[in-house]
C-alpha cells in the first residue's frame, strides 16, 4: 500500500508530508484549496506530464516522493525481475525531482525512465479520475474488462488462440510475399543465388573471426612486442647490474649466512627458487624473440580476410553464426521459389488449416467470454442497484468482427437502460458524467477480487451526485476498502463520514505568499469538517449535531 507522500516546492505546496493508512483515506477541503495538486503530485511522481510553472515560485526545484510497502511475494518477485534494487524487503520509494527544463525519476535510488516507472506503478496503484470514466465510452476497453473478469477460463483459451494466430499471421505474410509475377520472382531468385554464392565462396568457419582478430592484433603490434621483450631481457640478464647477476650475489650471500644459522636454510632455498624462476623467464622470452618472425604476406592475408568478414557482417548479420543462419533461411526461400507452384499450394493449405483452427478457438473464446460477461453484468447490475440505479438494466452486447484479430473475433459493448420501458443503449448514448462515475465504481468493486492492485485512488467519484446517492457511493467505497487501501478526494459529507482516516486540505495566504497544507484530523476535528461540508460558513449547533449523527450512522454501517 501507499504509506507516505512527500511533496516539496510543488505549485502552492511549500512542503507536505502525508502518512496514509489501511482502509478508507478521505481528503476534503474548500474549492480551490489545492485538492487537485495533491492528486497531481502522485501522478507526477509516476511519470505524469509537468508544466513549466509547476515549480513553486522562488524555488530551484520541486520534489514529489511516494513510499509503498508490499507484502505480496509475487509482486516483490516481479519488481526484482525489473531490477529494482532493495525491493526484497517490500519497500519501494518512487521520487521525481523537477528542475527547470528537465526532471529525474528514481526508484529506490536507481534512475529510471518514465516507461519503467509506469510499469512499476501498474503493480502498485490504480488512479481513477474523470479520464477513467471516459474509458467506459471506449468500447475497446469493454472486451478487456470481460477478459480480466473471466480469469483463467478466458485466458487459457486466449493463450492457445494467440499461438495459432501468430502462426496464421506468419503463414499469411509468407503467402503475400509469394504472390508475385514471374519477372519479380526470377529477379528475386537471381539475387538470392548471388547472396548464397557469395557466402558459400567465403567458406566461413564459426569462431574464425575471433582467431583472426587475435592474430591480427599480435602481428600489428609485433614490433612493439619485440621491443618490450628486449627491454625485459636487457634488465633481467644482459645489462650491467642486471637482475640475474644481482640475484646470484643475493643467493650466495643468503647461503653463506645460512651456514651459521640453520633457520635461514628455508630462506636460502626460496632465494634459489627465485633465481631459477627468473632464469626460466629469461629463457622463455629469448625463445619467443628467436622464434618470432614477421611475415608481410601473412599479415596482408589476415587483414584482407578480416575486412571481408566484417563486410559480410554489415550485410548479413552481426556474427558469423548470424550470417550462416541467414544463408540457411535464404536457401529455404530459394527452394520455395524454385518450386513455386508446390510452395504456393502448401502455403495456401497452411493458411486454410490455421483459419480452421482459429475459427474453433475463436468460437471457444466467444463462449468463454459470454459466460464471463453473464456473471460480470449480473455483479455490476447488483452494484448499480446499491448505487441508486433504480429499475435499470445492464448488459454486454456481442458482435462478430467478421475477421480474425489479435483479440479473437469478438466486439463487445456495454449497454444500459436507466429507466423502465427504455431500450438498452450504448453507455455513450445514455450515461451522464455522474452516472459514468458510479458505473465505474460498480465495475471497480466487481473487479476488486480479480485485480490485485492494493491501492486505489478516486478523484471526482462524487461528480454530479448528492443526497441518498452520495450516501450509497460512500458505503460502496467503504465496502471496497475492506480489501483495498482507498484514497478518495471528495466534497460530499456523506462520503467523508465513512473515512477511517480523514485529511483536510487548506489554502492560506500570508502577505503575498499563498500555500496549500494538508493535515490529518482527529475524530473531533473530523466532525467539525463534516459540519463545514454540511453547513458552509455558518456552523450552527443543528449542523454540528447533524454531522455527529452522520458519523454515528457511518459507524453503524460498518457494524453491519
Amino acid at each position: 500500500m501507499l504509506t507516505n507522500l512527500h511533496v516539496k516546492n510543488l505549485a502552492l505546496i511549500e512542503e507536505a508530508d502525508i502518512n496514509f493508512f489501511d482502509g478508507l483515506n478521505i481528503m476534503t477541503g474548500e474549492t480551490g484549496a489545492g485538492k487537485s495538486i495533491i492528486l497531481g503530485s502522485v501522478n507526477i511522481a509516476l511519470g505524469g506530464k509537468v508544466t513549466a510553472d509547476i515549480i513553486r515560485k522562488g524555488a530551484e526545484y520541486a520534489l514529489t516522493e511516494l513510499a509503498f510497502h508490499i507484502d505480496d511475494k509475487k509482486k516483490i518477485a516481479a519488481l526484482k525481475d525489473m531490477d529494482i534494487e532493495d525491493a526484497q524487503d517490500g519497500d519501494v520509494i518512487i521520487s521525481r525531482k523537477i528542475m527547470p527544463g528537465r526532471s529525474q525519476i528514481k526508484v529506490n535510488g536507481m534512475i529510471c525512465t518514465v516507461s519503467q516507472v509506469k510499469s512499476i506503478a501498474s503493480l502498485l496503484i490504480d488512479i481513477h479520475g474523470q479520464h477513467d470514466s471516459q474509458l467506459l465510452l471506449k468500447e475497446s476497453s469493454h472486451l478487456d474488462m470481460i477478459d480480466l473478469y473471466g480469469g483463467s477460463t478466458v485466458s487459457d483459451v486466449r493463450k492457445r488462440y494467440d499461438v495459432v494466430y501468430k502462426q496464421y499471421r506468419e503463414a499469411l505474410s509468407q503467402l503475400e510475399q509469394m504472390d508475385t509475377d514471374e519477372e519479380s520472382r526470377q529477379r528475386e531468385i537471381s539475387f538470392i543465388e548471388f547472396e548464397l554464392h557469395e557466402i558459400a565462396s567465403a567458406d566461413l568457419k564459426r569462431g574464425e573471426d575471433e582467431e583472426l582478430e587475435s592474430r591480427f592484433r599480435k602481428m600489428s603490434n609485433s614490433q612493439r612486442i619485440i621491443s618490450d621483450l628486449s627491454t625485459a631481457v636487457q634488465l633481467l640478464s644482459e645489462g650491467s647490474d642486471n637482475v640475474m647477476d644481482m640475484m646470484g650475489i643475493a643467493v650466495k650471500s643468503v647461503i653463506e649466512a645460512s651456514s651459521f644459522d640453520e633457520s635461514l636454510k628455508s630462506v636460502a632455498d626460496s632465494c634459489s627458487c627465485a633465481e631459477d624462476m627468473i632464469s626460466d623467464v629469461c629463457r622463455q622470452i629469448s625463445d619467443y624473440v628467436n622464434d618470432s618472425s614477421y611475415d608481410e604476406e601473412e599479415y596482408k592475408e589476415v587483414e584482407e580476410r578480416l575486412d571481408m568478414i566484417n563486410s559480410f557482417k554489415l550485410k548479413y548479420g552481426r556474427t558469423i553464426d548470424d550470417i550462416l543462419e541467414y544463408a540457411d533461411k535464404r536457401q529455404e526461400k530459394l527452394d520455395a521459389l524454385y518450386h513455386y507452384d508446390a510452395s504456393l499450394a502448401q502455403l495456401k493449405e497452411t493458411v486454410h488449416e490455421k483459419e480452421e483452427e482459429l475459427q474453433k478457438l475463436a468460437d471457444e473464446l466467444t463462449a468463454a467470454r459470454k459466460k464471463a460477461a453473464s456473471g460480470f453484468c449480473k455483479k455490476v447490475s447488483e452494484g448499480l442497484s446499491e448505487l441508486n440505479f433504480l429499475n435499470h438494466e445492464f448488459n454486454a452486447e456481442f458482435e462478430q468482427t467478421g475477421h480474425f484479430t489479435s483479440n479473437g473475433g469478438d466486439s463487445v459493448k456495454f449497454m444500459i437502460s436507466t429507466n423502465v420501458g427504455e431500450p438498452l443503449k450504448p453507455l455513450s448514448k445514455v450515461a451522464s458524467g455522474g452516472e459514468l462515475s458510479r458505473i465505474m465504481l460498480a465495475i471497480k468493486t466487481v473487479m476488486a477480487g480479480k485485480d490485485d492492485t492494493q491501492t486505489l485512488i478516486f478523484d471526482e467519484i462524487d461528480a454530479g451526485i448528492s443526497g441518498r446517492t452520495a450516501q450509497l457511493v460512500g458505503e460502496k467505497l467503504k465496502q471496497l476498502s475492506c480489501g483495498h487501501q482507498i484514497i478518495c478526494i471528495t466534497h460530499l459529507p456523506q462520503i467523508a463520514s465513512m473515512a477511517d482516516t480523514h485529511f483536510v486540505i487548506e489554502k492560506t495566504a500570508s502577505g503575498d505568499v499563498t500555500t496549500t497544507d494538508i493535515r490529518q484530523l482527529s475524530d473531533e476535528n473530523s466532525i467539525d469538517e463534516l459540519a463545514r461540508l454540511l453547513g458552509g460558513s455558518a456552523i450552527t449547533d443543528a449542523v454540528r449535531n447533524n454531522a455527529v449523527e452522520m458519523k454515528n450512522m457511518a459507524k453503524a454501517f460498518l457494524k453491519k
